[in-house]
């Protein structure tokens, strides 16, 4: 089957959506028309980067500027290719397919490293090679092979180790090997526990200056519209313990685990987020694009409940800082994918591009967008 899919009919439809954006004049049904409900801070524009990008998850950058993006149903990797440097992907490459939810991407040295469940893989001078794709190298093969929670996201550390998260094969358990995140050497060896107590980690970031971990974690399910919330984690060392299954959120113990534990014996979040919001990715902002408060600050994606009376979530929210690094609030950064009880994309990762701008996949829409700073804010 063709392993590449010309998208130039993208590019000349562009501008019509940027049009649409501003002032909505197609019809209700096109995604032009839906992107006029996306809301964001004055002087911020979204537009699209690629689009048919089956179920869009983890966004990765390669050194020539190469984006790839996992999938998790779709079972597909693909690489995306703006060969012309206008921001608009003109050709999407399949990397592979057929992988068991092949969520997790990084990239290093010339090669992509893809999370599939139990095995890590690893495509060796990709960039070079989209045409023709390499077999892939099996980087380790006997991680857990339990598909409930068991997408991976990658992300190396400043150490030089990969890190990935092992997720708890069930709503609410007690089983060993499982609710980790995990680090090992690019080549596979010495792979060890990093944290516990992790229930469902689809997003690990490390900060620009400290180098140290900070990650979401999804909460548990069936005790509500409000409990527990989902979190985000700081881990500046390792063997630290998040609670998961006995305490959530730092404060509530679990009705069916919780009974003879204490909070006080596990480490709490930086910060507590909505409950069933489900955090995914999420990324510190170093670039020179956006307005200077944005620097060292966090952007986290909000893929939208599935299980709760009223929809929460299908947003990107930043997190800010004070000056000694402790979270100091979040606040809403782009919202609108929900409207009213009736939602119609899902953000799923975000990536800073060499720009400043930043890219985010919806999986719903099979889209990646693009975020820039053009001014006009209350400031300039």
């Amino acid at each position: 089957m063709p392993r590449i899919q010309t998208v130039k009919s993208a590019v000349c439809l562009l501008p019509m959506m940027f049009l649409a954006w501003a002032s909505p004049v197609f019809s209700q049904d096109g995604l032009a028309a839906k992107m006029s409900l996306l809301q964001l801070p004055p002087g911020f524009e979204i537009s699209i980067y690629a689009e048919g990008v089956e179920n869009a998850r983890q966004l990765a950058l390669g050194e020539q500027g190469t984006v790839f993006v996992g999938s998790r149903k779709a079972g597909k990797v693909h690489a995306l290719v703006d060969s012309d440097g206008d921001h608009v992907v003109e050709q999407v490459h399949l990397v592979d397919e057929g992988l068991e939810m092949p969520s997790g991407l990084e990239f290093r040295s010339g090669a992509l490293y893809v999370g599939a469940v139990d095995r890590v893989l690893r495509y060796d001078d990709i960039e070079r090679r989209l045409h023709s794709p390499p077999e892939p190298v099996v980087v380790r093969d006997d991680l857990p092979d339990e598909a409930h929670h068991g997408w991976k996201y990658l992300r190396f550390g400043a150490d030089g180790l990969l890190y990935l998260p092992v997720g708890a094969p069930c709503n609410i358990c007690d089983e060993e090997g499982f609710a980790q995140i995990r680090r090992m050497a690019a080549d596979g060896s010495g792979m060890e526990v990093f944290a516990e107590g992790v229930r469902n980690s689809v997003g690990l970031a490390f900060h620009p200056d400290t180098g140290e971990l900070w990650f979401t974690d999804n909460g548990r399910d069936m005790l509500g519209d409000d409990l527990p919330g989902d979190e985000l984690n700081h881990a500046p060392v390792p063997g630290m313990h998040f609670g998961y299954p006995w305490c959530h959120q730092g404060d509530s113990l679990d009705p069916e685990f919780g009974q003879g534990k204490s909070c006080a014996d596990y480490s709490p979040p930086a910060l507590t987020l909505g409950a069933h919001v489900a955090a995914l990715g999420l990324t510190f902002y170093t670039g020179g694009m956006f307005p200077p408060d944005y620097r060292g600050q966090l952007f986290i994606t909000q893929h939208g409940s599935w299980n709760r009376s009223e929809k929460v979530g299908y947003n990107v929210i930043l997190v800010r800082f004070d000056d000694h690094g402790r979270v100091s609030g979040s606040e809403e950064f782009i919202g609108g994918w929900l409207q009213g009880q009736e939602s119609w994309g899902r953000p799923n990762d975000v990536l800073q591009m060499p720009d400043g701008s930043l890219l985010i996949s919806d999986d719903a829409q099979d889209v990646v967008y693009r975020v820039t700073y053009t001014g006009g804010g209350p400031d300039s």
